[in-house]
């Protein structure tokens, strides 16, 4: 690593400063390389565990910098706890999951906006939160109190878990995967949630959404943040070219003036290719754009850090994960 790279990631860090808290228990990105100055790594810090992402070509070639990133952070905080890799193109599961480097046990849980969020660091090739989001979540904090909420595509459910801790009426968790959604569970305990199984339920997105249409159920807002390409028997997930279709799927399941919150992360769709989407689905006049949720800037590089651009224009968004609120209105019978 040249001495240019440590000087780009001590002023990365240091324009993150308000970021860090005194008890050390929150959660952001500590270097963005695509947008601030090295594609080749990205480094996330949950609670006293930092996450460092490997992306070169061959892994082998990046071992000398993630090695000199290590010794750098453990430098420059005294406080870290344990170090983990995730070597993205890594030959086996076990390293695309991560490895610890450093340090005997990972946090399990991290604090953001007065909430508690279970992680499982190498559970999975991410690393259980999703930290782009961050936005959203205060959002849903500060606006679903009262609400009956469906979080589709939950993941390890923290969408959810933020309206749970707004006082929502009832919080529905789905997802393919048990394992993604116990986390979630076990987010409900840290924060003394009450746990009801029904309301955690596995299975394919588009029997499920079928399911709930055929039981007459409505939500006041659904959460629709879908991986970017996924396909089982029952249908297909593309975000590049179907989000209209998903968007139209849970649109029968929301109730008037409610809201669907819809998420595209599909780095080479443009900002204005959403949005046309998006118009184009309200011309029909039941949906309305209230708003867009801005990315983090930690994700989107500061003023003084970013040196890069995404491969394609996210105007009007301001990051390739683009959050959109609309408004509902039902038709009436």
């Amino acid at each position: 690593m040249k001495t240019d790279f440590l000087s780009i990631l001590s002023k990365t860090i240091a324009a993150r400063a308000d970021l860090f808290d005194e008890k050390h228990q929150s959660a952001f990105r500590l270097f963005n390389g695509f947008l601030e100055g090295n594609p080749e790594i990205a480094i996330d810090l949950y609670a006293r565990t930092v996450v460092i992402h490997n992306y070169t070509d061959s892994p082998a070639e990046g071992e000398l910098l993630v090695e000199q990133v290590k010794d750098f952070l453990l430098r420059e905080f005294d406080w870290l706890r344990a170090i983990i890799v995730k070597r993205r193109k890594g030959k086996s599961s076990q390293k695309k999951n991560g490895l610890l480097v450093y340090g005997e046990k990972a946090d399990d849980r991290i604090r953001e906006h007065g909430v508690w969020y279970s992680v499982d660091l190498m559970m999975n090739r991410d690393a259980s939160l999703y930290l782009d989001t961050r936005n959203l979540r205060k959002w849903a904090i500060e606006n679903l109190r009262g609400k009956r909420v469906l979080n589709t595509f939950a993941y390890t459910g923290s969408l959810g878990v933020a309206s749970q801790a707004a006082g929502a009426e009832r919080v529905v968790q789905t997802d393919l995967s048990r394992k993604f959604l116990n986390v979630g569970k076990t987010s409900y305990t840290l924060n003394g949630f009450p746990i009801h199984k029904k309301d955690f339920q596995t299975g394919d997105f588009w029997a499920q959404m079928n399911k709930f249409k055929r039981a007459g159920e409505l939500f006041d807002c659904v959460f629709l943040d879908p991986p970017f390409f996924a396909e089982t028997s029952k249908g297909r997930v593309d975000l590049a070219q179907n989000a209209a279709r998903l968007i139209n799927k849970v649109r029968p399941l929301i109730d008037n003036d409610g809201y669907l919150v819809a998420i595209n992360n599909a780095l080479f769709l443009s900002g204005a290719a959403y949005l046309a989407t998006l118009e184009k689905l309200c011309k029909d006049g039941y949906l309305e754009i209230e708003k867009f949720i801005p990315v983090p800037k930690d994700f989107t590089g500061y003023a003084e850090t970013r040196v890069g651009a995404p491969p394609v224009n996210t105007s009007p968004f301001n990051h390739s994960t683009k959050i959109a609120i609309l408004k509902v209105r039902r038709k009436e019978n």
